[in-house]
C-alpha cells in the first residue's frame, strides 16, 4: 500500500509498505479522506520522531474485520479518533483524558495518510464510529479538529452574555469562533493578518473581523464592550505576539485560553501583580476526547454548509508533498484534506 512518510521539513515521501496486519480486536481501514491539521505543519514538532506517517483527520470503509470485533463489518463508514485514555488512572478519574499515558501513546497504524490503516482494540473499543451516509467522508475529516474546538469553548464555559475575542483566524479560530456563536455568545470578535482569512471569516458570518494589520484586537473588542475588554480569549496562533495580543484585549477577571503550542524555547513573561489584582484565568486546551467527538459530527451533520466552507483545497494521496506545500505556504487556503483515491 501506498503511505506518505515524513522525513523533515519539506521532505515528504509516498512509498510502498505491506498493509498492517490485523488482530482479533482490530479492524482495517480504507482511507477515503484525510485532513492536515496544523500540528503536521509544525516541524519543530515534527522533526524529533521522523521519519512517521502523519494523519490524523481520517475517515474511511471498513475493508477487514478481527475475529472477535462486535459492532463492526467490512463497508461500514467510519470515523477513528488516533488517540484514547486508559479510563482508570488518575488523570482519567479526574476527566483529564489528554493528559493520560496512554493518550499519546496510542494512535492509528501507520497514520492517516496511507491507504490503510489499521484501528487498534483501544481505539476501535472507545472512540471508533460509524458516519451517517449524509456526512461526506470530506467532511467527516473535520470531526476531530471540531472536536477539539469543542472541548475548548466548553472548557471556557462559554454562554449567553460572553464576550469573545479569537486570536488567528485559521481553521481552528473560525471554528471556536462558529461555536462560541452558537453557543450563544453576545459578541464574537476574531483577528488575522491575512486578508483571505479575514475574508472567510465574514463569509461565516463571525460578527467583529479584525484586521491586525491595521487595528489592535483589544481596541476592537473594548469599542464593543464598553471599554471593558473580552471575557474569554482564545489563542489559536503559535505565537508569543499572538499571546500578548489576547492578554491586552482580556477583561479584568476574564479567561485567557491558550489553543495553540509555540515552540519549546518560547518565552513569554507575565506579570504575576497583574494576574492576581485582575483576577485572570490562564488556561489551556490540548486535542479531544471521546467525550467530543460524536457531539461535533452531531453539529456537523446540523451545519454542513456552514463548516463545509471550511475546506478549501483537495488532493488525492499521490500528490500529498503539494497538499502539505499548500498548507504550509500559501496564504490563500484554509483546510486542505486528502483523499485516499
Amino acid at each position: 500500500m501506498k503511505v506518505a512518510v515524513y522525513y523533515g521539513p519539506g521532505d515528504i515521501r509516498l512509498e510502498e509498505r505491506p498493509r498492517p496486519s490485523v488482530g482479533p480486536r482490530d479492524i482495517l481501514v480504507q482511507m477515503e479522506a484525510c485532513g492536515i491539521c496544523g500540528s503536521d505543519l509544525m516541524d519543530w514538532y515534527l522533526v524529533p520522531r521522523a521519519p512517521l506517517v502523519l494523519g490524523h483527520e481520517p475517515t474511511g470503509i471498513v475493508v477487514e474485520v478481527g475475529r472477535e470485533v462486535e459492532g463492526f463489518q467490512e463497508g461500514d463508514r467510519v470515523f477513528a479518533h488516533h488517540h484514547v485514555s486508559c479510563m482508570t488512572c488518575r488523570f482519567c478519574r479526574r476527566g483529564q483524558f489528554t493528559l493520560c499515558p496512554s493518550f499519546r501513546k496510542t494512535h492509528l497504524d501507520p497514520g492517516g495518510f496511507a491507504e490503510f490503516f489499521r484501528v487498534p482494540e483501544p481505539n476501535l473499543m472507545l472512540d471508533t464510529f460509524r458516519l451517517p451516509d449524509s456526512l461526506s467522508f470530506e467532511l467527516g475529516t473535520l470531526i476531530e479538529p471540531l472536536a477539539c474546538c469543542l472541548r475548548a469553548v466548553r472548557k471556557a464555559r462559554i454562554g449567553l452574555e460572553d464576550h469573545v475575542a479569537i486570536v488567528g483566524a485559521g481553521p481552528s479560530g473560525l471554528m471556536i469562533a462558529v461555536l462560541c456563536q452558537l453557543a450563544g455568545a453576545t459578541s464574537v470578535a476574531i483577528s488575522d493578518l491575512m486578508p483571505y482569512r479575514l475574508e472567510k471569516a465574514r463569509e461565516l458570518g463571525i460578527r467583529t473581523v479584525v484586521d491586525a494589520r491595521e487595528e489592535e484586537l483589544a481596541d476592537a473588542v473594548r469599542a464593543e464592550t464598553d471599554g471593558l475588554g473580552a471575557d474569554v480569549v482564545f489563542v489559536t496562533a503559535p505565537s508569543k505576539a499572538a499571546l500578548e495580543a489576547g492578554l491586552k484585549a482580556l477583561r479584568r477577571g476574564g479567561t485567557l485560553l491558550v489553543f495553540a503550542p509555540t515552540a519549546p524555547e518560547v518565552e513569554w513573561a507575565i506579570r504575576p501583580n497583574e494576574v492576581f489584582f485582575d483576577e485572570l484565568t490562564i488556561t489551556a486546551s490540548y486535542s479531544t476526547t471521546h467525550l467530543e467527538t460524536r457531539d461535533a459530527m452531531s453539529i456537523l451533520l446540523a451545519h454542513k454548509e456552514l463548516f463545509g466552507k471550511l475546506i478549501t483545497h483537495c488532493f488525492s494521496l499521490d500528490r500529498i508533498a503539494d497538499a502539505f506545500r499548500l498548507a504550509k505556504e500559501s496564504k490563500e487556503c484554509l483546510k486542505v484534506v486528502v483523499r485516499g483515491r
